[in-house]
Parts: C-alpha cells; sequence; structure tokens
C-alpha cells in the first residue's frame, strides 16, 4: 500500500504546534554566499527548544495520541535530539517517558533529557541498539513506543519545518536537509513538493552512514551492516520503510559528505556564522561548500537541524577543521644542542606569521648525534600558502626540517 503524507496533515501539526515551538530564524550568510556563487540561507533550527527540530515531530505524536486519549506513558530511543523532544513534549502532557540511548550518546544530551524529566537507560553501541531495548521495555511496561523517525505523525511535525522556509522564503530554489533514519528529509520533501514542486528538495547524509543514499540511487529498501561518523544525530543503519518510500518519492536527490567536510562545515559556521551546530546540522553546509550541489545564482535554504554538540567534543573537531583547511603545521627540526639554538629558530618561526602553539624538545630520538637534538614545533598559520611558504624560508635558512 502506498504511504500517503498529505499536506493537510502537515498544517494540522503546524497548529498543535504554534504554542509550543520558536519561528527559527532564516538567515543569509554572504560568507557563504561569496563562497559558492548562490544566495545561501540558514535555517537555524540549532535555535530550536530542546536545541534541534526533534520537538516537531515528538510534540506532533504525543499531542495527537493525547487527543485520542491513547496513552499513559510513552518510551523512545534515541541518539539525543529525538530523547530531548520526546522528554520535553511528555512533561508538557504530564506524561511518564522513558529514553532509551545509545552509550555513546553525548553527556550534553543525556543530561539535558534528564533535565526534562525522563528517565534515561543507556544501551548499546548506535541508535539499532537502543532500539530493540526500548522495544523490550514497550512489552515489558506496556507503554506507547515514540518512533523517532518511522511514524507519520512524527514525519509530519517535521514536515512544518517546510512550511516555515516557504513562508519566509517562497521563492526558495534548493532546500538542503540533513537526513538519517529520513523523517525530516522525508516530512520536508513532502511538504515542500506539495506546495512547490520547482523547489529542489535534496538530502545529505554522511558518508559512513549512507542507507538513505544507497536507497535513494537504487529506488528500494536498503540498510547498513554498520556505521562510522562523527555526526552521531544521523548515525543510522537501518532507515524507516515509510521515510524511504517518501523520500524516493519525493526528493530530488541524496548527497554524501565525509567526517573532515563535516568538521570543516562546523568550524566556517563557528568562525563565520557564529553558529554553534552539531555535525549532523552542519551536513548541508559541507554539501554546499564542497560542491556536493549546484547552487550557483540559485536561493538556496541548508537546514542546521541542530546544535546539541558536546562541548568537549568541539576541541576535537575544531582540530581536525583546522588540520583539513591547512590552518594547523606540524614540524621537526634538527638543531645542535647548544645555547641560543632554540631562541634562533622560534624567532625565525615567529617573524614568518606563524603562531607557535608547542614546542618539544626531544633528544632520545634515533638517528642523533650526541650534540644534537630535535624540536617537535606545532604552529597556527593562515592556510595552505602561508604554511608553504614557512616551511620553504625556514629550509631556505639551512634548518634540517621534516613535516610532520
Amino acid at each position: 500500500m502506498t504511504v500517503e503524507l498529505k499536506l493537510q496533515d502537515i498544517e494540522l501539526a503546524a497548529q498543535r504546534l504554534r504554542p509550543v515551538l520558536h519561528h527559527t530564524e532564516l538567515d543569509m550568510s554572504s560568507t557563504f554566499s561569496e563562497m559558492t556563487g548562490g544566495q545561501i540561507y540558514l535555517k537555524c533550527e540549532n535555535r530550536q527548544k530542546t536545541g534541534s527540530f526533534k520537538i516537531r515531530g515528538a510534540g506532533n505524536k504525543i499531542a495527537a495520541i493525547a487527543e485520542r486519549g491513547e496513552v499513559k506513558s510513552v518510551v523512545a530511543s534515541s541518539a539525543g535530539n529525538h530523547a530531548q523532544g520526546v522528554a520535553l513534549a511528555a512533561k508538557n502532557f504530564g506524561i511518564p517517558a522513558t529514553i532509551v540511548m545509545p552509550a555513546s550518546a553525548p553527556i550534553a544530551k543525556v543530561q539535558a533529557t534528564q533535565g526534562y524529566g525522563a528517565k534515561v537507560v543507556l544501551s548499546g553501541d548506535c541508535y539499532d541498539d537502543a532500539y530493540a531495548k526500548a522495544c523490550e521495555i514497550c512489552r515489558e511496561e506496556g507503554a506507547t513506543f515514540l518512533h523517532p523517525y518511522n511514524d507519520l505523525e512524527v514525519i509530519a511535525g517535521q514536515g512544518t519545518l517546510g512550511l516555515e522556509i516557504l513562508s519566509d522564503l517562497p521563492t526558495a530554489d534548493v532546500v538542503i536537509v540533513p537526513a538519517g533514519g529520513g523523517g525530516l528529509l522525508a516530512g520536508v520533501a513532502a511538504c515542500i513538493k506539495q506546495i512547490n514542486p520547482r523547489i529542489r528538495v535534496i538530502g545529505v547524509q554522511a558518508e559512513g552512514a549512507d542507507a538513505i543514499a544507497r536507497s535513494f540511487r537504487e529506488k528500494r529498501y536498503i540498510s547498513t551492516d554498520e556505521v562510522s561518523t562523527i555526526a552521531d544525530g544521523i548515525a543510522v543503519k537501518s532507515p524507516g520503510d515509510i521515510t524511504v518510500e517518501l523520500i524516493n518519492r519525493y526528493a530530488d536527490d541524496v548527497v554524501t559528505v565525509s567526517d573532515i567536510e563535516i568538521s570543516e562545515a562546523i568550524l566556517m559556521l563557528m568562525e563565520r556564522c557564529k553558529q554553534i551546530v552539531e555535525p549532523s546540522g552542519a551536513t548541508p553546509v559541507a554539501a554546499v561548500l564542497k560542491g556536493k550541489v549546484d547552487v550557483r545564482g540559485k536561493k538556496v535554504v541548508c537546514l542546521l537541524s541542530g546544535g546539541n554538540i558536546d562541548v568537549s567534543f568541539i576541541q576535537c573537531i575544531i582540530e581536525q577543521g583546522l588540520v583539513s583547511r591547512h590552518r594547523r603545521l606540524k614540524f621537526t627540526v634538527t638543531l645542535l644542542d647548544k645555547p641560543g639554538s632554540l631562541s634562533r629558530l622560534l624567532n625565525d618561526v615567529a617573524a614568518l606569521g606563524a603562531n607557535i602553539l608547542s614546542v618539544e624538545h626531544d633528544r632520545l630520538s634515533a638517528g642523533l648525534n650526541p650534540n644534537e637534538t630535535n624540536v617537535h614545533i606545532a604552529c597556527e598559520v593562515g592556510g595552505r600558502a602561508h604554511g608553504e611558504n614557512v616551511v620553504a624560508e625556514l629550509k631556505n635558512k639551512g634548518y634540517n626540517l621534516n613535516i610532520t
């Protein structure tokens, strides 16, 4: 049987959610527009209540079943954002909620979910393991399971983002949406295509979790045996059969981006747009900046789906992004172990405009003469050209230098 998600269902969801949600801003990024040749708008759902779009689907689902009088308690499985959406929506309706999360879920998301009053159970290594545990709890307790994406009322809630985007930018040409289980992409694509089929809707997945991209290419349901990506919010092995059907019907394309490209996008969003965006939410920007989507001369909306990134993880992301953008330079110099050698080297590096981050003496490396020492230096540079100039100038000055 063909799955149907009518525009009226999404409009009803919007009515239910209106008292609950922020209408998040749609900001044009002049930086990204200049870099790509398109007009790039950011739909800042990272600033939504609970820090992501998930409150939309969870809120609509709980409101709908509460209207029908079908629920006494709810159970959900989530990598984090759906958890917070369910927890807040359940709290608003005075319904007990248990959330099962992977053991690897970011601490910030676990604590935030508990802060909304839900009970949190950690189980397994990924979403699919948590889902199995949640189903077990439902059987034992007779609770109602709230699927994070493979449910039409959840998908309708996510689809309200399509209504907001078109109300703010009816002349949009392309809307780019992250995809993991597929609820957000399915809802937004179904909404936009029923209003204006001219607008292209494109999904983005991480290369290490690309079940929806494969399903779209082959026009059939495909799941993967494993996932590997920093984008925990879209690290899903088995997307929904409902979502895949809707995506295959309404979406125009699904592309993939690497973890390095995601890291670069997160860093660019922080530096240029002052936006804190989690890895999954940064995938549309990554796709645009890396040319995975043709945006030249078009009005393009990148949906920043969430901002719940673990603070301790931000440093890792920044470091990875700086390295990939040639902003970090690490090298080893062999010096004579005598007074003044290190000082001269550091002054020469500084004179070339490199900001020294760390210096380490190493007299124990194999192959060194008794009167030599290795000095390991990490510094910040302005990009590939600057880094190459620093290396060339140091070699011209006679330094025995190796890039590490």
